[in-house]
């Protein structure tokens, strides 16, 4: 019974401590009406815009192709090759996996099969990768419909 008295006092405390509703004080002297509200209100809601924006702005998947650069088991050359690539096309985008024991390295978000063999000339011309450049189909990365027509503006 003891245990029981303290667990329902504890939730009393516990459940006045809330603050965060909304509470309405009327005066009838003035005929006015004072809101006072928690700050944290208005906060939740500009995050929750927020939030909505940046979803309609979310990134789409679509199927696409990428450029396979690098598919060893030499970390070192491996991190090498990154880098110079991040360095020589920094607007590329560039992804790096592990899969015991090879790490592969793959380059671009292209929607065309045309587009990834240009780039793949450009990547054979730049002497920058010394073995096969392979074009894997995949997943990639689209922006949505949305930051296109505002990109255009």
């Amino acid at each position: 019974m003891k245990k029981y008295l303290l667990l329902l006092s504890m939730f009393q405390i516990f459940v006045t401590g809330l603050s965060a509703q909304v509470f309405i004080t009327d005066t009838t002297a003035n005929g006015k009406s004072f809101i006072h509200k928690d700050e944290r209100i208005d906060l939740l809601g500009a995050k929750m815009t927020e939030y909505y924006e940046s979803l309609s702005k979310k990134i789409q998947l679509v199927d696409g192709y990428r450029l396979l650069i690098v598919n060893t088991s030499d970390r070192s050359m491996a991190m090498q090759i990154r880098s110079e690539l991040i360095k020589a096309y920094p607007d590329q985008k560039l992804y790096m996996s592990f899969l015991a024991p090879n790490i592969k390295i793959k380059l671009g978000n292209f929607t065309e099969r045309e587009e990834a063999e240009k780039f793949r000339d450009v990547l054979v011309k730049s002497n920058l990768i010394s073995g096969n450049i392979y074009i894997t189909p995949e997943k990639v990365e689209q922006k949505s419909i949305i930051k296109k027509s505002e990109e255009e503006q």
